[in-house]
């Protein structure tokens, strides 16, 4: 069977330094993304992005890269060609507001932020305009914060670690990680599982690539799964992971040049 579907992240995978689609990992122009997304094109490939960004920011880079389908807030939702599949299982938008004011309503931040003091706060200014997950940084254990939203309560829900960033803060020593707080079945896994199955693909004739141990979850979904080489380099967390996953390859290659070389890889060993 041919290559039938890529999935990608975007921050630290696709995009370069600044978060830009024609810089690579020093900051220099790259057109290695470029020319990833044209073999896809060629070889009738969709490229579908799999980001923690709200909707309007990766449906803009999706329509920018020719592409109708996409997955945002985390794996929250997904659209194809303009419709929406919402994935938060029982919590929805409904009279009592969004999905993020619900939670935000029960205090959950604020316990978060009170528990994990100096170490999270909110990702300003991303954090503002999303409507399905909370977006915050710093450094914490994951297994620690989801015991305790599970005591107090809230085990509908879940913290997870999508992956080290450039943004410093204070307290913290190391790469800072961005997490979403987002309904307990979310994830990227579950949102590329699902739109497999909208589109019909078999899982075995997709790939995906990321940068982070939230992405790395996705090697469950696809045949294949490519780990951009910065991932690892600034993430040990990362590094240890990788061991439960035989069908994922770390590239030589960092950002939008492990992706060049993650459709290429993919496009060859379905030729």
């Amino acid at each position: 069977m041919s290559l039938r579907c890529v999935y990608t992240d975007l921050d630290g995978t696709l995009l370069g330094r600044g978060s830009s689609l024609f810089r690579d990992a020093e900051g220099g122009f790259s057109q290695a993304q470029a020319r990833g997304l044209e073999a896809c094109h060629r070889a009738g490939v969709e490229v579908v992005v799999m980001s923690g960004r709200r909707e309007a920011q990766v449906h803009e880079c999706s329509r920018l890269m020719g592409q109708s389908s996409y997955i945002y807030e985390a794996g929250c939702a997904f659209a194809i060609e303009g419709e929406t599949t919402l994935l938060t299982g029982e919590l929805v938008p409904d009279e009592r507001g969004t999905v993020y004011e619900q939670i935000e309503a029960r205090g959950i931040p604020a316990m978060l932020f009170e528990r994990f003091d100096g170490r999270l706060e909110y990702h300003a200014p991303w954090h503002e305009g999303r409507v399905l997950s909370h977006l915050f940084r710093g450094k914490v254990e994951v297994d620690a914060a989801n015991e305790a939203l599970a005591a107090a309560g809230h085990d509908d829900l879940r913290l997870l670690d999508n992956g080290a960033i450039g943004r410093e803060m204070p307290a913290i020593d190391g790469p800072t990680h961005a997490y979403h707080l987002v309904p307990r079945q979310v994830g990227k896994a579950a949102a590329v599982t699902a739109h497999a199955r909208a589109r019909g693909y078999d899982p075995a004739d997709c790939v995906a690539v990321g940068d982070s141990v939230e992405d790395l979850e996705v090697a469950a979904a696809v045949g294949r799964f490519f780990v951009v080489a910065n991932g690892p380099e600034r993430d040990p967390g990362l590094r240890a992971a990788l061991a439960a996953w035989d069908n994922a390859t770390v590239t030589e290659g960092a950002m939008g040049e492990g992706f060049y070389e993650a459709v290429v890889t993919g496009l060859m060993e379905r030729s």
